[in-house]
């Protein structure tokens, strides 16, 4: 077959339709038509287009240094699908709570979708972006054309774990000025703050 869909020969180049369509755009991949309108790829110039900046990124997060182990497991899954589907993956990895927006691969993350760097986004789950607001990146990555590929859609199972993480975080924010009044009462109440947390 010397001509290919649109469907087709993304699926070759393991990339979305829509960035085939930037290609085109942008003047790098100019297809064919039909008479019908329809677009139609020539498989030789098809194999020898290769996009210089555009990747495939893997996203993994834990939120504590304790949960490595979890990290080194997203990533290999993630490798391992990437792999099965012919993807050459970059994979970013980060250690912080999922209320945290400045976490450093998450804002290289953010850099590369916006400089239109990121062909596709792979996530073992939703909540790896973040706790609350995974939708404002998931926005990002629809205008500047990146796909959001996510393995497992059903509930994060390390939910409640990290919940607690990120409870633990916002009392710690708070704890330096509560301790600075001295207050016995104000230590005793994070104490037990911080223990409910822990059996979250």
């Amino acid at each position: 077959m010397s001509k290919l869909s649109i469907s087709q020969a993304a699926k070759l180049k393991g990339v979305s339709t829509q960035t085939l369509r930037r290609w085109e755009a942008e003047g790098k991949l100019i297809p064919e038509r039909t008479a019908g309108g329809h677009r139609r790829y020539d498989l030789a110039q098809l194999m020898g287009t290769k996009s210089e900046l555009s990747f495939t990124v893997g996203y993994a997060r834990v939120s504590s240094h304790d949960q490595k182990e979890d990290l080194l497991r997203q990533v290999e899954v993630i490798e391992l699908f990437c792999a099965s589907n012919g993807w050459q993956v970059e994979i970013i990895q980060d250690i912080g709570s999922g209320l945290n927006y400045s976490k450093k691969g998450l804002k290289r993350l953010i850099n590369l979708i916006t400089d239109h760097r990121v062909e596709r986004l792979v996530l073992t789950h939703k909540d790896r972006l973040l706790r609350f607001g995974s939708e404002l990146i998931f926005s990002l990555c629809e205008i500047f054309g990146t796909e959001v590929v996510i393995i497992n859609r059903t509930e994060d199972s390390f939910f409640e774990e990290d919940l607690a993480e990120d409870v633990l975080e916002i009392i710690t924010v708070f704890s330096a000025r509560l301790y600075g009044s001295r207050s016995h009462k104000n230590k005793q109440l994070l104490q037990e703050l911080k223990n409910v947390a822990r059996q979250l």
